[in-house]
């Protein structure tokens, strides 16, 4: 069919008369009639590339059965990254369509045939790309140093366990944290079997065991049982490798040392939470009064032991609520009123102490903590525990912001002063004891501060004295070092580069994790993977745990360039 150029408007065949033609250029683009043949060739192979909706709907036989493949690719990863059962794909199918016939007002056949989304398919496809992802880390792990944290749990009648690994990816020029492996453990979870199961996939894989320089766990007899636990039988092999004990736990165990009248006292808050919180009637009850005291909140927080942020956060809580809590109390359970008024004190110790434990948990967790790190927040805490004794000693309640609350009123007595102290000089004590290897770690300066050092006056192997004199010269790096982590200034590419031994020396550092925190957080995906619906998916076989956790994209574009292109399904 004939149409303008100009305006792209379709004319009729009768339009081709040149007269006809001419009119047109002259009554409605008037502009261009002047124009030479030139321009209109430029304008047609303009128009003739330019994309439109043709060209994603083309006829049966020539439909995009190459793009529909890796569309199906990219959508069932995106069901992974979700967590979601392989059956949503087949509710994706009647989306498109709605949208392509609702919105685009166009035919759907020609798109949805070429996007196949079974509950097969998708399972395939996440399982080539779990294969894909994993195939690329493990080429990587074969020639190079890293470290690995690792832990099992039980789901069901099972352990599962599972290892994550940070090493320097050639790839993507810098230090990463990576899920490894999720197998389940046949038979007993001891250090015996945990260590087979690890030398066993690293043998199918080809990957060194003494390319492992350090790893992290819990402190369970498993893991670090003096002769049959997991961390003895790996130095049995890689006698160089650094042991860690999650500093996280270490952490939590500190915290929950507690005196006899201070674990009185919290045993009193807790049933205080439970007796309005556990039952229906007293939470809406108490709600309303909340509301009627105009409380900032209506609600208190339930502590639950495994969840180590939820003393701290129960305990504010319930400072935040005394008095509203108190007066509920009364009615409905004088006995458990009265101990609450005698604990008020120690409660709101224990809420300001509690905080300062949370915070540092908190900076504790997360991806990308390394030891240094670690050891500086937690030997930091433990110099601040001297600071608070001090301020308490002299009735100086700055550090305690509940406390000095208190204060004003008077209601902090000397016997309470010195159970508190007591508390501290304790939990100092007990601090150096659980972290003697952190606090006897020596850390390189040049690690820390490399250009707050001289070469000649700090503590430098010879072999590195001479590229870090170069490097204190370099203001790229110095400016760069201002800007970066400490992690991300020596996998820098150009630090690397130039810097090959300092940055290979201080490697270990980096790499070594401080806790098992990614492996905890790596359960938690497992329990929202094992849905109802899905709890008998095996987490071993199928690739949805890797796709989940991992940071690497799959190569859909050559999965999809090996794979038949419209395979039944």
């Amino acid at each position: 069919m004939p149409m303008c150029l100009l305006c792209q408007k379709v004319f009729t065949n009768d339009a081709m008369k040149p007269s006809k033609m001419k009119d047109h250029l002259e009554r409605v683009h008037p502009d261009k009639k002047n124009k030479d043949v030139e321009f209109f060739k430029v304008l047609k192979e303009k128009i003739r590339n330019q994309p439109n909706l043709k060209s994603f709907f083309k006829a049966p036989g020539t439909v995009d059965y190459e793009g529909g493949l890796k569309a199906s690719y990219t959508i069932s990863l995106n069901i992974a990254k979700k967590a979601q059962s392989y059956t949503i794909g087949e509710i994706v199918i009647p989306a498109i369509k709605e949208v392509i016939e609702t919105v685009m007002k166009k035919d759907s056949e020609p798109v949805l045939k070429c996007i196949p989304l079974s509950a097969k398919t998708v399972q395939r496809r996440i399982d080539e790309m779990a294969s894909d992802v994993e195939k690329t880390l493990v080429l990587e792990l074969q020639h190079c140093k890293f470290s690995i944290q690792l832990d099992e749990s039980a789901f069901g009648c099972s352990n599962v366990l599972m290892v994550y690994v940070r090493y320097y990816s050639q790839s993507l020029k810098c230090i990463v944290d990576e899920f490894l492996f999720a197998n389940y453990l046949m038979g007993d979870a001891k250090g015996e079997t945990i260590f087979r199961s690890l030398e066993d996939y690293l043998k199918e894989h080809n990957v060194p065991l003494r390319n492992i320089t350090a790893v992290a766990t819990d402190g369970a007899p498993a893991m670090v049982g003096r002769y049959t636990g997991f961390a003895t039988l790996l130095k049995e092999t890689v006698p160089d490798v650094r042991a860690v004990h999650c500093v996280l736990h270490r952490h939590h165990l500190v915290a929950k040392n507690l005196s006899g009248e201070l674990h009185a006292a919290l045993k009193v808050c807790i049933k205080a939470v439970n007796k309005i919180k556990g039952q229906p009637l007293n939470s809406r009850l108490f709600a309303t009064l909340c509301e009627k005291n105009d409380e900032t909140f209506n609600q208190l927080l339930f502590h639950t032991e495994v969840r180590w942020l939820s003393r701290g956060d129960c305990l504010q809580r319930l400072v935040d609520l005394y008095h509203s809590t108190v007066e509920f109390l009364a009615d409905v359970d004088q006995t458990l009123c009265e101990e609450m008024k005698k604990c008020k004190n120690h409660l709101f110790y224990l809420a300001d102490l509690y905080s300062k434990f949370n915070e540092i948990q908190k900076r504790l967790q997360g991806k990308d903590v390394t030891i240094i790190q670690a050891r500086t927040l937690l030997i930091g805490f433990q110099a601040k525990i001297g600071l608070f004794k001090s301020f308490l000693a002299r009735r100086d309640f700055k550090y305690f912001s509940n406390l000095q609350k208190l204060e004003e009123g008077a209601d902090v007595s000397d016997r309470d002063l010195e159970i508190y102290i007591n508390h501290l000089e304790k939990l100092e004590e007990d601090f150096k004891i659980r972290f003697e290897d952190l606090e006897s770690m020596t850390v390189p300066d040049w690690i820390i501060a490399p250009f707050d050092i001289e070469t000649g006056n700090a503590n430098i192997e010879f072999s590195l004295q001479e590229e870090h004199v170069e490097m204190s010269a370099d203001l790229e790096a110095k400016l760069l070092f201002k800007h970066k982590s400490l992690s991300e200034f020596w996998s820098n590419v150009n630090i690397t580069n130039k810097y090959p031994k300092l940055s290979a020396a201080a490697q270990p550092f980096l790499l070594a994790f401080p806790s098992s925190y990614l492996v905890e957080a790596g359960f938690s995906h497992v329990n929202a993977i094992l849905s109802k619906q899905r709890n008998r998916l095996n987490l071993e076989m199928r690739g949805d745990l890797r796709l989940k956790l991992t940071n690497f994209q799959p190569n859909i574009n050559a999965l999809a360039a090996a794979h038949q292109t419209h395979p039944s399904h």
